[in-house]
């Protein structure tokens, strides 16, 4: 069984065929991802929250990042493989092309995923250059929670909308081959995805983008607290693990997901 790569994520978003996407960090719930027909699995630095316990993502480090993604990839055949580089593991060029080098060498990841806009354009270039795929994170972005003052929608105004445009136009020269859209309004990420070539995944960005991507724990309704607005419960329909993921891939891929009360 082949793996999906790059030329057929490319060719899903120039056929408009919906991009299933969730989160994993283990074998066996990968292997579950993969057999319910998720199409991308993000190794995610979410695995800090629902995982480690931590308050944040920001104590993830790159040894984790490479120690979950190792797992995920055994756990899977023909999934492609995402892996976020953690806090602080790209803060200039140099250190940006060892670890992202070491999370596909070592870790088995097919594509990174690092946040920012135009300041990561010379970063993100330096790794394209070298082979090494790049998924882009615009909108909301985690890592620089205590900067943005929480969790809150991005790009609400026009001067920050059209900013989050110029940042994802500027990723894509740079050589971005995707880019995660969080918690942005719908008419935004709608604007972006018809404005880019490369495939737009959102969460909590409405239905007018190339895919979805929820964390794992928040879809299960595994997440500990309040769940995010812009996730949706899919086991309580279900009551099976594996039939509630299926039922979320078919939910992207139908449209039904997400719905008018997910969208900013």
């Amino acid at each position: 069984m082949s793996r999906l790569n790059l030329s057929h994520l490319r060719k899903m978003k120039t056929e408009q065929t919906k991009i299933a996407v969730l989160t994993a960090y283990d074998a066996s719930f990968a292997h579950v991802l993969e057999q319910a027909g998720v199409d991308v699995i993000l190794v995610g630095d979410s695995l800090g929250m629902v995982i480690q316990g931590q308050e944040s993502t920001l104590p993830v480090t790159v040894d984790d990042m490479i120690y979950h993604t190792q797992n995920v990839v055994r756990g899977t055949e023909s999934v492609f493989v995402i892996a976020d580089m953690p806090f602080m593991s790209y803060a200039n060029s140099e250190q940006a092309i060892k670890n992202a080098a070491r999370l596909m060498a070592e870790g088995g990841a097919h594509m990174v995923k690092l946040e920012g806009g135009a300041v990561v354009a010379d970063t993100v270039k330096q790794l394209t250059d070298r082979g090494i795929p790049v998924c882009a994170h615009l909108g909301l972005l985690p890592q620089s929670v205590h900067r943005l003052g929480g969790y809150k929608v991005q790009g609400r105004d026009q001067d920050t909308a059209d900013q989050l445009v110029n940042d994802a136009l500027i990723l894509q020269e740079a050589g971005a081959d995707m880019v995660v859209l969080e918690c942005v309004p719908a008419s935004l990420a709608k604007r972006i995805t018809s404005e880019v070539d490369m495939a737009v995944i959102g969460i909590g960005a409405g239905s007018d983008v190339d895919g979805q991507v929820l964390v794992l724990y928040d879809m299960l309704g595994l997440t500990p607290g309040k769940r995010p607005r812009f996730t949706h419960d899919f086991l309580a329909d279900t009551g099976a693990i594996p039939a509630a993921i299926a039922n979320y891939v078919h939910a992207v891929k139908s449209l039904e997901f997400p719905r008018q009360e997910h969208h900013f």
